[in-house]
């Protein structure tokens, strides 16, 4: 279960994401398969964290120096 979430992309998880919570919202399933679905959720949860993370540090601000000059520092 967890490793085909470490392949899925930010935007597939978090759509299933989604779609658990409104699942759990209904109201309309047993305790366990909501257990189930709670600790699936939290994974996607944590997947999608850890891509936002990794994104933030790839994003730099390009900085243009007085003496013509460019560098980048983080965003």
């Amino acid at each position: 279960m967890e490793n085909d979430i470490k392949s899925m992309s930010f935007e597939d998880a978090l759509k299933e994401l989604e779609t658990l919570k409104v699942k759990m919202e209904s109201g309309n399933i047993p305790l366990d398969a909501a257990l189930t679905l709670f600790e699936r959720g939290n994974a996607l949860k944590i997947h999608c964290e850890d891509i936002l993370a990794k994104a933030k540090m790839k994003v730099e601000k390009i900085i243009a120096n007085k003496d013509g000059t460019t560098s980048t520092e983080e965003f």
